[in-house]
């Protein structure tokens, strides 16, 4: 292949994008990928020219994976799928006139082209379920609004640039409205949940010329056990939760295809230990706390283990209360009032209980994604626990747990360890030595999907051009036009269209979930932005 035309970037320790031509060579390499995979990757996700690759360096460098792949053939185009979706719309929306405008097209002739158009879902991100949908009619590319709505709502069909799409949920957004649906982009109790898949080909029609069939009733998964259920048989009842809490795992892989990350426990250290102070496999789904306050009734004998950011676990029974610490396996008996205080230090905190909750993972996973609203509900005052009552697989309880690092206080300055890439040169010099030379605060609109920074001096791009959009990994440090970083954590969008001068080291992630609101934090690259090149001699 022409190699001027594809250039491969750091993303991670663990993730590189490989910058290609156009779309079609994405959409060429993603389909070569899936024929005929490479040892090592663990997930690629497609973007408008760019696959970002995970893989796991134990297996493949990134020298090796970038040899590999500069040696595909991308000139061969995926074979069309012969799986077709029709889609309802009324085209009534906001935008139609001056999409009109953009285009010196009339509003019936804009109407026209987008339902003789055939599209391909080229990749989903941004949201569960929404598909960039390319290969309109060329006549309809338009640039997205300068100024994005604060909320578009569900089943806005749109357009940007050379895609069409249609969003899943209500969300912030720059596209161009020029329609609605009725159609169900993202619905967890259908398998697949997302309507459009990478490949499919896409249809519009005008409903005001055609009206849609009657839906047939999909198939729904099994509804969860209310909280009578739930009280016939041993659980938790949440008397407290000053901000609600999560369940989380090790995430939730496989999904990218329908624009679902990962998601899962910020701190997976704690995490694990968690499971270990109760004897639980690895991976059984906790509790995340945020900053405490959290207390609960056991209508069981069993036992309990609390990590991450130290609290004082109080346990009240029959008018008399003691106070444990963190760290150590905790036994209760039924009647117990479990009442976890407030952490001096860190962000987050991990209940686990012996043999696990009564939990049904989503899409493969526990895990609670709150941007995509993927996984079990948040956990609030009222809500009923359920807890297993399968005790077989389970190992003995830890008594030599202890953090794995010292948690951050709002005091204290932690420093991050970076990977610069993959838009580092979409930055100015002064920009570079800003982000690394000044201390940023974490602002109070930070949370799961991630920290919000503030510095004195902004970060200096070059231009405040708009990027394709591209995949994003935890830990990318985006620069948005305003300069001031956003560093994601486990919830982040798939995809984004700010540039990300670099990324978190993994090792630091953990650490990174833990940092409390004002604390400080310094980033330290670890090396030069520099591109990967390929082994011509291998």
């Amino acid at each position: 292949m022409r190699d001027d035309m594809i250039r491969f970037l750091p993303v991670s320790l663990t993730t590189i994008l490989v910058e290609l031509a156009d779309l079609d060579e994405t959409l060429a390499l993603f389909a070569s990928l899936a024929a005929d995979p490479i040892d090592g990757i663990e997930e690629a996700v497609p973007a408008a020219r760019t696959v970002m690759i995970r893989f796991r360096p134990d297996v493949v460098s990134a020298v090796q994976l970038a040899t590999a792949i500069s040696k595909r053939d991308l000139s061969v185009k995926p074979e069309p799928s012969d799986k077709l979706v029709e889609i309802a719309v009324r085209y009534d929306g906001e935008d139609l006139a001056d999409v009109a405008g953009h285009t010196g097209l009339s509003v019936e002739e804009v109407i026209r082209r987008h339902t003789e158009s055939e599209f391909t879902v080229a990749f989903c991100g941004f949201a569960p379920g929404f598909g960039y949908l390319a290969g309109g009619d060329p006549a309809l590319h338009v640039p997205r609004r300068q100024s994005p709505r604060t909320r578009i709502p569900a089943g806005s069909v749109a357009l940007a640039g050379p895609f069409s799409g249609v969003y899943p949920q209500a969300s912030p957004g720059g596209w161009q409205i020029i329609g609605t649906t009725p159609e169900r982009m993202w619905d967890i109790d259908r398998e697949p949940g997302a309507l459009l898949q990478p490949g499919y080909r896409v249809r519009f029609y005008d409903i005001a010329r055609r009206q849609p069939p009657i839906a047939m009733e999909t198939a729904k998964s099994v509804s969860p056990a209310n909280d009578h259920a739930l009280e016939a048989g041993p659980h938790f009842k949440v008397l407290a939760s000053p901000l609600p809490a999560t369940f989380q795992d090790l995430g939730r892989f496989g999904q990218t295809g329908q624009g679902v990350s990962a998601s899962g426990a910020l701190d997976q250290a704690s995490f694990n230990a968690a499971n270990r102070l109760t004897g639980n496999p690895a991976g059984t789904p906790c509790l995340e706390l945020v900053l405490g306050g959290f207390s609960f009734e056991s209508s069981a004998r069993t036992v309990i283990g609390l990590t991450g950011a130290p609290c004082p676990v109080m346990i009240t029974a029959k008018g008399q209360s003691i106070t444990r610490p963190a760290y150590e396996p905790i036994s209760i008996e039924p009647g117990d009032i479990v009442t976890i205080g407030n952490p001096e230090r860190g962000m987050r905190s991990y209940l686990s209980v012996r043999g696990g909750f009564a939990v049904t993972p989503i899409l493969g996973s526990a895990a609670t994604d709150t941007l995509a609203v993927v996984g079990p509900a948040l956990v609030k005052a009222g809500t009923v626990l359920g807890l297993k009552t399968d005790m077989h697989d389970l190992a003995s309880v830890s008594i030599f747990e202890a953090p794995a690092f010292d948690f951050p206080t709002v005091k204290d300055v932690v420093t991050l360890d970076v990977v610069l890439g993959p838009r580092t040169d979409w930055c100015t010099q002064k920009g570079l030595e800003t982000l690394a030379g000044q201390i940023w605060q974490v602002t109070p609109q930070s949370n799961r999907i991630g920290i919000r920074l503030a510095g004195e001096t902004p970060v200096e791009r070059t231009n405040n051009a708009e990027l394709p959009s591209e995949g994003t990994a935890t830990g990318a440090i985006q620069i948005p036009p305003n300069g001031q970083p956003v560093l994601f954590l486990a919830d982040h969008p798939l995809t984004g269209g700010y540039p990300v001068i670099g990324a978190v080291a993994e090792y630091h992630l953990d650490i990174a979930g833990q940092l409390p609101i004002n604390a400080k934090i310094r980033f330290r690259p670890i090396a030069p932005f520099a591109e990967i090149v390929p082994d011509k001699n291998a």
